[in-house]
């Protein structure tokens, strides 16, 4: 089963931002080995997750995860992201979609707090 893998994240109108997010998804891919991966914008940036998601049922792919680019679990997590999933799902019912866990307890945050902080001094 071939999978995509989607980086979620809120985006922005300054497009160096929703740059970034795509820099992290190329870099997700290049250290994970990954084929497919994107990223995909709630709002303000291109492509939205249903884009996202089309362009990889072109490709044949069956099985996606969607990584949320966000610190916390808030309403456009709890609220947007699943009704997305969800009207996915009733288009592409043979399609798999999976949603991980926000960025927000991952033991490696605190080493990136760690860091920047060591880099202020």
């Amino acid at each position: 089963m071939t999978t995509g893998y989607v980086v979620f994240a809120h985006g922005s109108r300054v497009e160096t931002a929703n740059q970034a997010v795509r820099a992290v998804a190329a870099e997700l891919a290049r250290a994970g080995g990954y084929e497919n991966v994107t990223a995909a914008f709630l709002e303000l940036g291109d492509p939205d997750l249903n884009g996202a998601v089309a362009a990889f049922t072109r490709q044949g792919i069956c099985r996606i995860v969607v990584i949320p680019y966000f610190l916390t679990l808030g309403t456009h997590l709890e609220r947007d992201l699943p009704r997305i999933v969800s009207e996915i799902s009733k288009r592409h019912q043979d399609l798999r979609i999976e949603v991980t866990a926000p960025l927000d307890g991952h033991s490696g945050l605190v080493q990136i707090l760690l860091d920047r902080a060591i880099s202020s001094i």
